[in-house]
């Protein structure tokens, strides 16, 4: 989904109290298009923690590593540096791998197959789950992922539970690899997502759970810009309270 004009309910200014905001869903349910929308209509900071897992997976794919042996995984994060840069023709923020912009290499079926069996590793998410609350520390951030209110931000003011039905999903990631010119069957997408929705809910570290005091939110038949009204108006109502 790309970036669409919004009428926020109200704007972030520098005398409001900044909260952290918590995006946790199943894969392809419009979190991360939603997050970076929330973020820019209240001036706060987005994290892709996805883009994270996927650049540790890009990683491995890319160096033949071999993520059942663990002392080869913890040599390979101790050589992995990911950051995020805003583009300012783009006006989107882009992830670099050790240097290297990988916003696109990052989005393919190759990536996507493995994404969730390297981010079930352990080390893995001890790594990137550091730098993310190092990220946080200040407020004032959305953050998308599987684990952020459980697990990351557990005392985020706002935590979102995202999700939709397997096949809107599945559609929704057609068009995404359609518009970057990767062709891709239906069927095999909606295929690989029930794999990591699986993965994702049923692995031992930290895995995909709604917390108990999420907002669920289900995007099937909601358009992006209502979907993102209702994080915006939430947010309003955390920012008054606090």
């Amino acid at each position: 989904m790309e970036d669409k004009p919004l009428n926020p309910t109200f704007a972030q200014t520098s005398e409001m109290t900044k909260i952290n905001i918590a995006i946790d869903g199943l894969s392809g349910c419009g979190k991360s298009s939603t997050a970076k929308a929330v973020a820019k209509a209240l001036g706060y900071k987005f994290i892709d923690t996805g883009a994270m897992y996927r650049a540790v997976t890009l990683y491995m794919l890319d160096k033949q590593v071999d993520i059942n042996n663990p002392d080869a995984v913890e040599e390979a994060l101790a050589n992995i540096r990911i950051d995020f840069r805003f583009d300012s023709e783009t006006q989107k923020n882009e992830t670099f791998l050790n240097e290297q912009n990988v916003e696109t290499a990052i989005r393919s079926m190759r990536v996507a197959g493995q994404v969730s069996q390297v981010a079930a590793i352990k080390a893995v998410r001890k790594a990137m789950v550091a730098q993310q609350q190092a990220m946080g520390k200040d407020k004032g951030v959305v953050m998308d992922g599987r684990d952020i209110g459980s697990v990351v931000f557990p005392d985020a003011e706002l935590k979102v539970y995202m999700t939709a039905s397997t096949e809107v999903r599945a559609r929704r990631r057609q068009m995404e690899l359609a518009e970057k010119g990767e062709k891709a069957d239906l069927a095999e997408i909606m295929e690989n997502l029930e794999k990591r929705d699986r993965i994702d809910s049923t692995r031992s570290e930290s895995p995909l759970i709604k917390v108990k005091d999420a907002v669920e939110i289900d995007t099937s038949h909601l358009k992006f810009e209502e979907q993102v009204q209702k994080v915006l108006d939430l947010a309003k109502q955390r920012i008054e309270a606090e």
